[in-house]
């Protein structure tokens, strides 16, 4: 890690850990795939609100299982070693961009199986494509700042979700009311005020995780 800076460094390690640890993955993409089968099997192919509402309650769900792992899997002794190696900024970066970069790639996974088995009523593809990047990122922030403050208690996957769940509904909301404009080849009005309001959303969260976590690292 002398050689590298500390956050691409620490970003590598996890990915490292991610292809050695292959069940993990396997079982996200095995969740993935199985929960939009048995909505296949249940509803067919759903109408368009009732598809962007399904997508962005898989995604949730995914990025639960998918993030909340980052800090469950760290030991006491490998977190003194990262801070023996590394500052708290450095490592909470290192996590952020990690989950980010996970989470994008699942959201193009989950649109791609959702595609396959629900249908395609998005008249607007491409954009679709980048609102699900961009809301699979965000979401991939907030757990993992979550994840973050949850570490340091007893009940963490409790705390996550008591935690989570008064954030994580009206960025959700956000999320549907974004991505309706993809389903309809009308303009809809206030689309990148909402846009730019989600980016400072994650931008946000960003910098509070930078401030709190220290406090939380010297614990």
């Amino acid at each position: 890690m002398k050689n590298n800076h500390p956050i691409l460094s620490l970003v590598k390690k996890d990915l490292l850990l991610e292809f050695r640890q292959q069940y993990t993955l396997y079982g996200i993409l095995l969740y993935v795939a199985s929960t939009i089968f048995v909505v296949y099997l249940s509803m067919g192919e759903p109408e368009d609100k009732v598809w962007n509402g399904l997508f962005w309650v898989i995604q949730l769900f995914v990025c639960v299982n998918a993030v909340a792992k980052s800090f469950l899997q760290e030991s006491r002794g490998r977190m003194l070693y990262f801070y023996s190696i590394a500052g708290p900024r450095d490592f909470i970066l290192s996590k952020l961009l990690f989950n980010l970069l996970l989470m994008l790639a699942m959201s193009l996974l989950s649109l791609g199986v959702f595609t396959v088995l629900l249908g395609n009523p998005i008249q607007k593809m491409p954009a679709f494509i980048g609102i699900a990047c961009l809301g699979g990122m965000s979401l991939g922030l907030v757990f993992t700042f979550l994840a973050a403050i949850a570490a340091k208690a007893q009940q963490q996957s409790a705390l996550m979700a008591i935690m989570g769940f008064p954030i994580i509904i009206p960025q959700l909301l956000l999320l549907m009311k974004i991505a309706n404009a993809a389903f309809s080849d009308v303009v809809q009005g206030g689309f990148w005020q909402m846009v730019v309001l989600l980016v400072a959303l994650d931008l946000m969260v960003v910098a509070l995780a930078v401030i709190l976590f220290p406090f939380l690292w010297k614990d």
